[in-house]
Parts: structure tokens; sequence; C-alpha cells
């Protein structure tokens, strides 16, 4: 097998090594297969092609035009010519799959069904990485760029998937990527024979040719520097990403929820979770998040509570910074609650489903003793557990101990004045929240007595008689603007209904936030509640002194209406019809649901009395990412940019150092800018390919590169003349200064510009081979580290990562 071949296999692997992280993406594998046949013939294509031989963009545009032929084949073919040649409507019907795939990826949660859409996209994503890595690795002979889509396509998956087990899938990734490197490294050693010896250069200096002789210790075998290379590297790709700030997901985000727990007396902050909440509402069936058992003789006001959203900057609601302490064994009584109020207490069993990771614990509200394993923390503002250091709900088992409040509407009406502080900081609303808002909530509650009655008001005007419908259609949002079309087309979900109620709510005084979580569930027949993805809900949360935090239900048809607010519902007063009234009932069915029993297709087509692709009650952001997602991919991106044009920053700064400056005030000063400016001309050479030799003259390396590089006679004799000053500073027992030897240096370089091709003039300029001096100078520093200290095994067998300048014959 030809070298050539073996690399082609290698890149094909490779490919499909990262390709594997998108396995948890979706349901079903199969897709996996079927991209890896497909991948195969286009890499057979290349070899091919390679074989006649074609010209490199000849090569590359056979591949292209094979992998359109497949992809033509398998999922156009009614409309392809003869089933096989690409036609205009085969075009089209491709387009509508993307655009479909693309539909598919937002509606549906992790793993996905692997609709036609999808499948177009992902085998059609493996074969443009794999033909973009074959024809790095293979026609253009440079495997180490090819690790570039191979991380794109890597890090698309880590982004999405829930993160249980994305080291398994970097390290399948990383092997295929080693893989590649050391079949190259082979290949190459083939084609040269002796390649980097093992010891570390010496200094340059006093070698024949003024370069850096192969000293020292004996040279290692290729193949061990070739491992210590990768695991190194292997260790940097592991170590990094653990010291750069991880990204939130949202709170029902599978991979992280999307609050974070620090050590010690730290703080927490949750981002926006509509984002993550809308995408694992959109899952195709029910999955189950939480089961539990109660002591309750009634789940009716078992809501399970993640964390309350209690901040409203115009643009989002979100939650604050909050400080948090260790868990209590006993939590405090809630804010606000008196003695006069009737509470019962109750013992609650909590399941987590073992795919439900996420940071925030779901208790039921007030929770007054939690018992639970790992590393929690508490936050006592909003009375929520979360997790520290990494620590999940995924799979945990929790008993709670939590309150059932039932105030009276009475209690309620005759509530107090809140404290001022927590008066000011609840009712703050932004300057960029138009008037129309308040001016609407004046007169929704106009008659009203109290803050009790204007609650129960905005409630029923949202719920009953205000005219509102209930439609997961319209395009969710949570900042002014949406607050205020919401308020004009009176359609939406429980997104807007608790929202915009707890926005009118603080205009008109009384303290209000947002809570996040999921409603009571679905009782079993074994005595057990389950709670599924379609049960994930938001609803306000106004505070009344006396009573503490008070549930409202504004969205019409979804949970229920607290006792206390029925006593006290308007009796036909408003001319307003309703459009839909409640139709939750006292207590939780058995019996699934007309949309738990509908078909993935009609669900999508919007047949079960939801939107298209989407679940009963689907918020989402419309404040867009978070701060911290923005942040964290805006610095992976400027990280992808830039790690790449590191080698060539680093040349260009070392060429205008070596070339710059005068001769220098003493002869030692000469002799060191004239041997600089002959490193830099053997670094260019090594840049176009000429790899250094060390065991030649200055005079005959110079020979060497003129014959090699096939200079042009202005070049051919200033390199000559940089010799010949090499000479004078090396062996001549006064040395003459010799000005000008940078020019002579820019006069080669230019010659070597004038000869190369495009591609061998890009490569030297972005990925210049002499770059790897950086790592033989960190590994001399290493060394001389451990000579100097002394260090166990595992440093002194990172220490023998070292190399030196190939011998090459001339």
């Amino acid at each position: 097998m030809s070298g050539s071949v073996r690399l082609a296999i290698c890149a094909a692997l490779a490919t499909m090594a990262a390709a594997c992280a998108l396995l948890p993406l979706v349901d079903k594998p199969g897709w996996l297969v079927q991209a890896a046949l497909l991948l195969a013939i286009q890499s057979t294509v290349g070899a091919l092609a390679r074989r006649v031989p074609l010209a490199r963009p000849l090569t590359l545009a056979a591949q292209a035009v094979v992998g359109l032929l497949l992809l033509t084949i398998t999922f156009a073919r009614h409309e392809a010519l003869a089933g096989v040649l690409p036609s205009p409507q085969a075009f089209q019907a491709l387009g509508r799959l993307l655009r479909q795939g693309t539909v598919d990826v937002g509606q549906y949660a992790i793993p996905a069904p692997v609709t036609d859409g999808i499948k177009l996209m992902l085998v059609g994503g493996v074969l443009v990485i794999g033909l973009v890595v074959d024809a790095l690795a293979v026609t253009y002979r440079s495997a180490a760029p090819a690790g570039l889509p191979l991380l794109a396509l890597y890090s698309v998956a880590a982004g999405l998937s829930d993160g249980g087990d994305d080291w398994v899938w970097f390290l399948v990734a990383a092997a295929g990527y080693l893989l590649l490197l050391l079949a190259e490294g082979r290949d190459r050693l083939s084609q040269w024979g002796r390649v980097f010896s093992g010891g570390a250069p010496r200094p340059y200096g006093m070698g024949p040719s003024g370069l850096a002789t192969a000293g020292g210790s004996p040279a290692l075998a290729p193949v061990r520097t070739g491992r210590r290379i990768g695991v190194l590297a292997l260790g940097i790709a592991l170590a990094v990403p653990a010291v750069l700030p991880s990204l939130d997901g949202g709170l029902l985000d599978q991979k992280n929820g999307g609050g974070g727990g620090g050590g010690g007396n730290g703080t927490i902050s949750a981002v926006n979770p509509l984002v993550s909440l809308q995408d694992s509402l959109n899952q195709p069936q029910n999955r189950e998040v939480l089961r539990y058992r109660t002591s309750s003789q009634t789940t009716q006001d078992m809501y399970l509570r993640i964390v309350a959203l209690d901040k409203f900057d115009g643009a989002a609601w979100k939650s604050s910074e909050r400080h948090v302490q260790d868990v209590p064994d006993d939590l405090p009584t809630p804010a606000g609650l008196g003695p006069s109020v009737r509470v019962s207490s109750i013992d609650t069993s909590i399941r987590a489903a073992d795919w439900y990771a996420q940071n925030w614990l779901p208790l039921p509200y007030p929770a007054m003793k939690v018992d639970i394993d790992g590393r929690w923390r508490y936050e006592p503002e909003g009375r929520t557990l979360v997790g520290d250091r990494g620590q999940t709900t995924r799979g945990m088992r929790y008993q709670v101990n939590s309150l059932v409040v039932e105030p009276t509407a009475a209690q309620l009406a005759a509530a107090p004045q809140p404290p001022a502080k927590l008066l000011r900081e609840y009712t703050k609303v932004p300057d960029s929240l138009p008037s129309m808002v308040a001016r609407t909530a004046r007169q929704v509650t106009a008659g009203a007595s109290n803050a009790y009655e204007q609650a129960v008001k905005l409630q029923d005007w949202f719920a009953v008689n205000g005219g509102f419908r209930y439609d997961t259609k319209v395009q969710s949002g949570s900042g002014s603007a949406a607050i205020v079309k919401f308020l004009q087309q009176k359609e939406g979900f429980c997104v807007h209904f608790s929202f915009s109620m707890a926005a009118m709510a603080r205009t008109l005084g009384i303290p209000a936030r947002v809570a996040v979580g999921f409603t009571p569930g679905t009782a079993q027949a074994d005595g057990s509640v389950s709670v599924g993805l379609k049960d994930a809900h938001a609803w306000p949360e106004l505070y009344f002194e006396g009573v503490g935090w008070t549930r409202f239900e504004p969205t019409p048809s979804r949970g229920t209406q607290p006792d206390y607010t029925m006593e006290q519902t308007p009796s036909g007063d408003s001319t307003d019809d309703p459009t839909q009234a409640p139709t939750a009932s006292e207590e939780p069915s058995a019996a699934p649901s007309a949309s738990d029993s509908c078909a993935q297709d009609m669900k999508k087509l919007g047949e079960c009395g939801g939107a298209p692709g989407q679940q009963p009650d689907q918020p989402s952001s419309g404040g867009g990412w978070s701060v911290s997602k923005r942040i964290g991919w805006s610095s992976l991106a400027v990280l992808l940019l830039v790690i790449p044009l590191l080698p060539m920053l680093w040349r260009q700064r070392l060429r205008a150092r070596r070339l710059s400056g005068s001769a220098g005030r003493t002869e030692q000063d000469a002799a060191d800018r004239i041997l600089a400016a002959w490193r830099e001309l053997l670094d260019t050479a090594w840049d176009f390919g000429i790899v250094p030799d060390d065991s030649q003259t200055s005079r005959n390396a110079v020979a060497r590169i003129v014959r090699m590089a096939e200079l042009d006679q202005e070049a051919a004799e200033a390199a000559r003349r940089v010799a010949a000053a090499v000479e004078q500073v090396l062996f001549a027992p006064r040395p003459r200064p010799a000005p000008g030897v940078g020019d002579e240096v820019r006069l080669v370089l230019d010659g070597f510009r004038a000869k190369a091709g495009r591609w061998d003039r890009l490569r030297a300029l972005l990925a210049p081979r002499s770059a790897v001096r950086v790592v033989w100078a960190a590994s001399a520093r290493w060394s001389a580290l451990v000579a100097r200290w002394g260090a166990p095994r595992w440093a002194r067998w990172i220490s023998g990562l070292r190399g030196g300048p190939r011998r090459q014959q001339g």
C-alpha cells in the first residue's frame, strides 16, 4: 500500500472519529454508517485521481463532484436525471431538505429524531469535512492544519450535546487526529530518511556553517518523539478547556442547566432560561424529567420551582446575582410569612431522570428541609439550591419537606405595606418600558381597593375576560417590546402572560417576580406523579406582607388558579367575553393528553392543538443569548482565528528583530547581527521547503539553497555575500563589520517569493516550518529546569520532547 493511500485512509478514519461526537445529538446512529460509506467512495475517488495523477485542484474538484452526486443519489434520487445527475429540481429538493433540517434542529431537543433534513445536514457535513481533511492532509500534504476542520466538527457536537460523555468523544476525535499525524510522519520519513534528532539543538555558534550542530544525547526514534508531541498536545487540549469559562445553556439545558455555584460564600447568577426551555419542550415525546411521591392529599399546587427571575432590565427578565451559602439543616422561615396564615407540612420524595442534568434543583415552594447528597449550595433570597463545582441533578434522589401556604382572600386584602427595601427592588421597571403598560394596568384594575384586588383583576383579565388567546405560534419574547406587542395582539403563551402580569404589577407598586419550573405533572397508576418536559412553565409571584411570595396563574389552559384568587373572581362585570376559559382540573389526570397521543407528524403540522413542532406552553428567549454565552462563543471564535496565525506572527516579529538595527557599537555586536541575519536566511529557506543541513559550511549551504530554490542572479549574489560575511565572523582573526546584511537577506526573501508557487508562498507565510524552533526552545528550557531542580519520572519524560534540524543531502 502506498503512503498516499495509507494517508487517505487515515484522513477518512480521522473524519469519522470526529463525526462520532455527533452521535448523542440524534436518537438513531444509522446515519453514521451511511456517512462512512459515502465518505469511503469520496476518498477512493481522491486516491484514484492522485494515482493518475491529476493536478491538485482537479483532484479536489473531482471529489467535490462525486460528493454532490452521492448526496443527490441518496437524498434527491427521484428528482435527478437518470436518478444520478443533479438537475435543477434535484437542487431544489436538496435546498428544501436543508431548510427543513434547519427548522427541525430548532424544534427538537437532544436527542432529536433523524428526519430527512437532519440526516442530510449530518451526512453532508461529514462529506464536506472529509473533503477538506483529505485535501489538506493528502492532496496538499499538510496534515497539521487538517485538525482545524476536525476541531470544528467536534466543537459543534460538543457545544450541543448533553455533556455527559463529551470526554469520550474528545478522546475518539483526538485519537483519529493523532493517527493522521502519525501516518503523515511515517510517509515523510519514508521519503526523507533521517528526521529530526532527539537531542535539543545547540545554540547557534561555532559549527562549520555557523548553524546549530546536532550534538548531545543520541537521536530519539521519530515515532517516540511523535508520541510525546501527540500526548503533550492532547494534554494541553484537555487542560485548556478546563480553565476557560463555561458556557451556560439555560435552566432546562440538558448539558449544565444555567446556574453555577462557587465555593465558599461565592455568588451565583442565572442566565435567561427561555432558550433551553423551548428547546426541551420540542421533544417529539414527553420525556420524563422528574418523578415524585408526596404526602399531600392533592397535587394541584405542587408546582416544582427551579428559580425566580427577579430582574427586569427592559431586554429580558433574568435572575439577579446572589450570594450562596452552605445548605442549612432547616431552611429559614419564608420571608413575609406571618403566624396567622394557615400552613400545612408535606413530605415529597423526588427522583430526577438520568438524562436531566442541570445545576438548579427543582423544589416545591417553600421548601423547609432538603435531604440530598452531593455538593449543593443554598441561595436564601430565592430559596433555591444550586450545584457547586459541576454538581447536577442527573439521577439525583432527594427528599423535601415543604409548606402548603393557604392564605384567605381577607388576609391578602389586609396585607400591610411591604418593607421599603423589598418594595424598591421588586417594583423597579426600566425606563424603556412604554407608558402604555402602566396605563393598561391602571385601566384593568380600576375600582380595586387594595393590591390583592388589583392582582386578582390582572390575573382574571389575562386568563378569563380580557380576550386573550393562548397561541404558541406567536414569537416569544421577554423584553419591553414583546410585552407591548402581546398586550396589543393578545396572543401568546405562558412566557407572555407571566412576564406581562409581573411587569404590570410592578407599575402598580406590587412587588413581583417570575418563577420558572414545572406544573404538578400527571398522576400514575402506582401513586407516583410523573413530570415531563411538557410540564415546563413560567408563572408570576407577587409579594404580600404577612403571606410572602404568592403564586398567581394568568395563563389560560395551564396549571390551576389558586383557591385564594378564586374567592374574589369578578362575576360578569366585564363587557368582554372570554376567548378561552381555563380547562385545568383540580387533580392531574392519569390519562394521556391529546398532545401525548398525537403522532409526531401531526405535531409538526399543528394538528394537536399547539404550534407546529411545539408543545403547549413553550417559552423561548426573546432577549437573545445571555451575556456569558455571547462572551464565551466570541472568545472561542477569537481563539480559533488567532491560534492558526500565531506561527506567522512569531516569524514576522522574529524576522523584523533579526534584520533591524545597525551593526552595533562593538565588534561583538556586529558579529551577532551578522549571525542573526544568517539564521534568518536559513529559516527563510526552511519556510520554503529547504530543510537546514548542519553538516555543510556556510558557502556550501548557500550553494545548496541557490540550486534547490533556483534563485535568480540578484538573490543568489546577495546570499553569497551573506555567507562571506558569516565566514568573516567565524574564521577571520579580526572580523570586519559588513553593513547592509539585513538588506541582503531581504533580497534573498524576495527571490524565494518570486520563484515559489502561490501555495508555497501561502504556506511559508501562514505555516512557516521554522516555527518549530519555539517548541525546541521550550523543551530546552524545560530540560534545564529539570537538570537544575530535579524532577520525577514523568517530568523527565516530558523533557525528552526535543528536536533538531534534519540532515539532508544537498
